[in-house]
């Protein structure tokens, strides 16, 4: 190992190279802003605890009480899965404008972070109400911290930067270092028999294990706080439009806000109703109506809002069949697919890491790639296009996997192939859409447009709860025919967002 003198002086020769307004940190962000480093640690932290928790929530609640688990049916699983899931997402939409008009975006992170915190610490006592408590908190601290984090590595940047894309695809890396470790150490603390029995020699009950894998996500959560609040001083906010008085939130704005929030999560409850869940179809109508409304108008900010919209069903398309891996993917790993290598078993749990270790070995491909493209790249709604072709492919192979299970548990290597093309799909869409988002942001939107961009998540991931709640491991045949029909959908939507490109592209720059 070099010594730090030597490493100081490779680093100095780095920056050097590099312009000075664009000379950043250490740690390969020497070409990027001052600031992007912090921020990718603390994110990076932050994921480790929400996917420690999402590896284990749908196998905790299914699992049987003599287990230690909550023993809820499938569906009933799947469908607090998706509401919670669309939760944390959709509190981005509030989050979002609470910092733009009221606190600041360093303030949302920081408060956001700690209330995370205090969720994943609740999950860890082993009673019903404090599961409840524990999910309510993490859906409100993830919706303070998620869109604000986000719009702080933004504002880093100007908004013609041809280093933004690269920049979001290496924090995105930073995310997805956290998300790969998290169901290893997680998942060995819920799941695996060798801390069970450590637990029981140490005289406690070994069913209770899947609370010491919530209680590590606390832990992930409390180290990405101390971290940020240590370098919260190189970061700036992004521009707000008031001086940050509390009388800003409560105008009429902020009230439409507050009742759009209920609004959308009393749909979320009712649509889960026997004789409401046609207003499931609200999910997609809703976003068609904001298109239609922002790309008739003449104003350039409604114009960049339609094609934020349009942006919008493109991701919520990709998220309702992507977040299958905390739902079906995650029952397929558990009860149809091999958990051993070697002669050694491991947790199913651990399949989760399969996707962030893809963003990892990939992401410096993708950011290298479009560095070197530059004006050149494709643009962003056929990146969109592409990520949603990779998607459809992964599914499609997940096709003949269910037809094998019929004779037995198949081979791990059919989840590790799906892992990796709906990598390659991701990397193509959400670093890109956080890019793109506070790109075309209206000025002083930026907190706010980040927070539909997460109600867009919200939206796939109720749908992906819903989906994931008809899984039924002793139905092959029917299985096969369900991941027929979501790489389907998923590719009738990439062959819709290629047709629309020259629109989007037309509105994004605010021409009507």
């Amino acid at each position: 190992m070099a010594s730090g003198n030597a490493q100081e002086s490779t680093d100095e020769r780095l920056m050097s190279a590099v312009a000075p307004e664009q000379r950043g940190s250490v740690m390969g962000f020497a070409s990027q802003p001052r600031g992007l480093s912090t921020l990718y640690f603390t994110e990076l932290w932050e994921r480790f605890s929400y996917y420690g928790m999402r590896a284990l929530l749908t196998l905790f609640m299914v699992a049987p009480a003599a287990e230690g688990g909550l023993g809820f049916a499938t569906p009933t699983a799947g469908s607090i899965y998706g509401t919670y899931t669309m939760a944390v997402y959709l509190l981005a939409l509030p989050g979002g404008f609470i910092a733009d008009r009221l606190i600041g975006a360093k303030r949302s992170v920081l408060i956001g972070g700690t209330t995370i915190a205090a969720g994943h610490y609740a999950l860890a006592w082993p009673s019903s109400t404090t599961f409840y408590l524990g999910l309510v908190l993490i859906a409100i601290g993830t919706g303070l911290f998620k869109p604000n984090i986000s719009a702080l590595v933004g504002a880093l940047y100007s908004r013609d930067d041809t280093r933004r894309d690269a920049g979001f695809s290496l924090f995105y890396m930073g995310i997805n270092i956290g998300a790969f470790f998290a169901p290893l150490i997680t998942g060995f603390l819920a799941q695996s028999g060798t801390f069970k029995g450590w637990l029981a020699a140490a005289g406690y009950n070994p069913a209770h294990s899947w609370h010491w894998g919530f209680g590590a996500a606390g832990v992930g959560m409390t180290i990405s706080m101390l971290l940020f609040a240590r370098r919260a001083r190189d970061l700036k906010d992004p521009d707000v439009t008031s001086s940050g008085s509390p009388t800003s939130f409560f105008g009429r704005q902020g009230v439409v806000m507050i009742v759009v929030t209920i609004g959308l999560l009393a749909l979320a409850f009712l649509s889960d109703i026997t004789g409401f869940r046609w207003m499931r179809w609200l999910f997609i109508a809703l976003p068609l109506i904001g298109i239609a409304y922002g790309a008739s108008r003449q104003d350039p900010d409604a114009n960049r809002m339609a094609a934020v919209g349009v942006y919008f069903l493109a991701a919520m398309v990709f998220w309702a069949i992507f977040e299958q891996a905390g739902s079906t993917l995650t029952l397929f790993a558990d009860t149809l697919t091999r958990t051993d290598f070697l002669g050694l078993s491991f947790p199913s749990s651990w399949f989760q890491s399969a996707n962030p270790i893809f963003v990892i070995l990939l992401t410096p491909l993708a950011a290298g790639l479009w560095m070197k493209l530059g004006d050149r790249q494709p643009s962003s709604p056929v990146k969109f296009g592409l990520g949603l072709v990779f998607l459809a492919g992964s599914f499609l192979l997940m096709v003949p996997a269910a037809n094998y299970a019929a004779d037995g548990r198949v081979s791990p290597l059919w989840l590790l192939g799906l892992y990796f093309l709906f990598t390659v799909g991701e990397l193509m869409l959400s670093p890109v859409g956080l890019s793109t988002m506070t790109r075309i942001a209206p000025s002083r939107m930026s907190g706010q447009v980040l927070g539909l961009w997460f109600l867009a998540a919200a939206f796939g991931n109720k749908i992906a709860g819903d989906i994931g709640g008809a899984f039924a491991a002793n139905d092959p045949d029917a299985l096969a025919l369900s991941f027929l029909a979501q790489a389907a959908l998923v590719a009738v939507a990439a062959a819709l967002m290629f047709a629309v490109t020259p629109i989007v592209k037309r509105l994004s720059d605010g021409e009507s």
